[in-house]
């Protein structure tokens, strides 16, 4: 299983909403390759509209399990996704885990970086 990871936190809800589509736009290529997928931002946006803190703090422990389940990290290099305190960290999750790290960019890195599953 893939963890996608993505910025998501902005002050302008337009890029968060934008950040999201993205997510969500690449899980989906990943699904339509084969890949099972489990994307924080494609898989919360929606909770976090009901009064869900956004922040990393919250959502860390969460994620953390998240990522122990799965076999490797993608990380969608939206703009932002250097300054995202979320991404970082699960950067630094995925090393401490031994996990395999793919840095993607659009739908083409995405089948050339993970093959098929």
């Amino acid at each position: 299983m893939i963890y996608l990871a993505s910025p998501y936190g902005h002050a302008d809800p337009v890029v968060r909403e934008k950040r999201y589509r993205e997510a969500c736009r690449c899980a989906a290529d990943l699904m339509r390759a084969g890949h099972h997928v489990f994307s924080p931002i494609a898989h919360s946006h929606g909770i976090a509209e009901h009064g869900v803190p956004g922040q990393w703090a919250y959502w860390e422990g969460f994620d953390r399990k998240c990522l122990q389940m799965c076999d490797e990290l993608a990380v969608l290099m939206l703009d932002g996704w250097r300054q995202s305190t979320g991404v970082q960290a699960e950067i630094r999750m995925a090393r401490e885990l031994g996990k395999p790290i793919t840095y993607v960019r659009r739908k083409a890195d995405i089948a050339n970086a993970l093959g098929t599953p």
